[in-house]
């Protein structure tokens, strides 16, 4: 069972963004981890329409993997973020903080109800702390953990 979630952003001088997805198990021993870049589906369009970029296996990145990706919720002062596919089937709501206030996340889940998303599949999981200062994140470079992901361990 997932028992942490952490997904990191950071912005690149060739304006793509640097996208860092990790998923902790219960006992806190690292599941998986899957570095990616996320760039404008269409450079001019004003729509904030992404498409990200996964290579997988991770350790041996070959295949890449396309996701379409829409930012459908921007809260004014950028803590909280919607996004979801255009086909529906996926959905995340986002917050900078560890910890979402109930009630912001209730009008989140209301929002995006009404866009048509079926909200009775989100699934809320436990954020991972911010790693210390300097380290960017998880580093697998045997690729074990997304083979254990893949078992299901």
């Amino acid at each position: 069972m997932t028992a942490g979630t952490r997904a990191t952003y950071a912005l690149r001088p060739d304006g793509t963004v640097r996208v860092l997805n990790e998923t902790r198990t219960a006992g806190g021993s690292r599941r998986a981890s899957i570095e990616g870049t996320a760039f404008r589906a269409e450079p001019a369009d004003e729509e904030a329409r992404l498409k990200v970029r996964f290579y997988v296996p991770p350790f041996l990145p070959v295949f890449p993997v396309v996701g379409d990706y829409c930012v459908l919720f921007v809260d004014e002062n950028y803590q909280r973020a919607v996004v979801g596919q255009p086909s529906r089937r996926h959905l995340w709501i986002l917050s900078r903080q560890i910890h979402m206030e109930e009630e912001i996340y209730n009008q989140l889940v209301e929002k995006v109800k009404e866009q048509g998303y079926d909200v009775e599949k989100l699934q809320k999981t436990q954020p991972i702390d911010p790693p210390p200062l300097g380290e960017e994140g998880l580093n697998d470079t045997k690729g074990l953990g997304w083979i254990k992901s893949l078992l299901g361990k």
